[in-house]
């Protein structure tokens, strides 16, 4: 008599304090940030899991899900953030630092995440992509009334405030460089380096 086997379906194994949706996701970013949201199969998915591709659709509905909670968790973090800046009394020169030096921890500590959020939103439903984009709006306008205030206050150089938040943003983007081609850094002294040298150009002597 033959017996045939049939082998046992690997299962997600969660981490301690998380589920099994967390080990997806994070899973998820890591593909989505090395090969683009659109060339990743849930089959690829499954695959740097150990299971079988129906056995996904468990725990998500598709493929749009993962995309959404990664942009929204990054977008929530840091909305948080600002608006916990927003309520507290320290100067805005200490606010934006604060806000330089959170951006920084986060990028470094969920790089594959904040990657995900700032390259692959686009490829969000419509109706999410508007949702997510008055995120980031909401994000820069609150940023920008930090710069006000300081400015206001004499803290600050008289200048455009847009401009200044953009140009702060975009040299924060600049980790990502950084996480690729430089390892075993100081974020400590990277905090505060850069926080030095993006205050040098707006903050008055």
């Amino acid at each position: 008599m033959i017996v045939s086997f049939v082998p046992l379906m690997a299962k997600i194994k969660a981490h301690i304090n998380g589920t099994k949706k967390d080990v997806i996701l994070k899973n998820a970013s890591l593909l989505f940030r090395k090969k683009g949201f659109k060339a990743t199969s849930l089959r690829e998915l499954a695959e740097s899991l150990n299971i079988e591709a129906p056995s996904l659709y468990n725990h998500i509905s598709s493929k749009s899900e993962l995309l959404y909670d990664i942009c929204f968790s990054v977008a929530n973090d840091f909305t948080n953030h600002i608006e916990s800046v927003l309520k507290s009394d320290v100067s805005p020169v200490n606010k934006i630092t604060s806000l330089i030096k959170y951006h920084i921890q986060k990028s470094v500590s969920d790089f594959d995440n904040v990657y995900v959020s700032n390259h692959e939103w686009k490829h969000l439903q419509q109706k999410h992509v508007t949702q997510f984009l008055k995120f980031r709006k909401s994000y820069e306008q609150n940023f920008t009334l930090i710069i006000e205030e300081g400015i206001n206050k004499k803290q600050l150089k008289s200048l455009d405030a847009q401009i200044a938040v953009l140009t702060i943003l975009s040299a924060l983007r600049g980790i990502e460089f950084l996480h690729n081609h430089i390892k075993n850094y100081d974020l400590e002294l990277l905090e505060k380096n850069m926080a030095d040298q993006l205050l040098l150009g707006i903050k008055n002597n």
